[in-house]
């Protein structure tokens, strides 16, 4: 497993892109979509609220960020085979206990479980549904969100199954992120350290070739496996 600490989101996201590029191997997924593949991630960023939160070298940016974590906190109208929001703040679906329908605030047990137990390892929640994903084409990636209460301040600790590490990452990042802020005002606390780990992590070096460029600037501050090189042919050299 590599283990990166950096001071920001933004970092940390810069830092995972570089790992998987430089050290990654080549595999098609069982869609047939070729990757770079690395080994496990673990980013661990002691305030995630500094800035800059968001990579300057990401395609995605602030506007987008901040609509993504919107979507993730209050939820969406947009309609797609799970979302975050619906797993998190309203899990169950399709589930039954004493004849009565599953839905489970996850986040508001994990507020409720630290504000009575500010100890407590037991502030969990999860996403998968065995009843649904097993059969999805397009699972949930992350999977798990741990908060606790320590030396006085809220920490997150996040598991991912899979993670997208150009694309995703940042704004999964970033919105957990402020998930955890709400959370923390939620109990009364600041904010403490941001662990996010990832399983496995991929680069998807074909599809979105055209966002490799701006975080290897030619070359400069990363070098990619020969294969990811090859397709992009942007560095200096090609």
């Amino acid at each position: 497993m590599r283990i990166i600490r950096a001071p920001t989101l933004a970092r940390a996201h810069e830092l995972a892109v570089k790992a998987v590029l430089e050290k990654g191997k080549i595999l098609d997924t069982e869609n047939g979509e070729a990757t770079v593949e690395g080994d496990e991630i673990a980013m661990r960023v002691e305030n995630p609220l500094a800035e800059p939160m968001a990579s300057s070298r990401s395609r995605f940016q602030r506007k987008f960020l901040d609509r993504y974590a919107e979507n993730l906190l209050n939820g969406s109208s947009s309609v797609f085979e799970y979302d975050y929001h619906g797993r998190l703040f309203n899990w169950g679906e399709r589930l039954c206990s004493g004849g009565q329908d599953v839905h489970i605030d996850q986040i508001r047990y994990i507020a409720d479980k630290l504000r009575i137990s500010p100890t407590s390892r037991r502030a969990i929640a999860i996403t998968w549904n065995p009843v649904i994903d097993e059969a999805l084409a397009d699972c949930p990636c992350l999977q798990l969100v741990q908060c606790l209460v320590r030396d006085g301040a809220l920490q997150m600790k996040v598991v991912f199954r899979s993670n997208d590490m150009l694309s995703a990452a940042g704004a999964n990042m970033y919105a957990l992120s402020r998930l955890q802020q709400s959370i923390a005002n939620t109990i009364g606390v600041p904010c403490g350290p941001y662990t996010h780990i990832s399983l496995v992590p991929h680069i998807y070096y074909k599809r979105d070739v055209a966002d490799i460029p701006p975080f290897c600037e030619n070359g400069d501050t990363i070098q990619p496996v020969k294969e990811v090189c090859e397709i992009c042919k942007k560095c200096k050299g090609w």
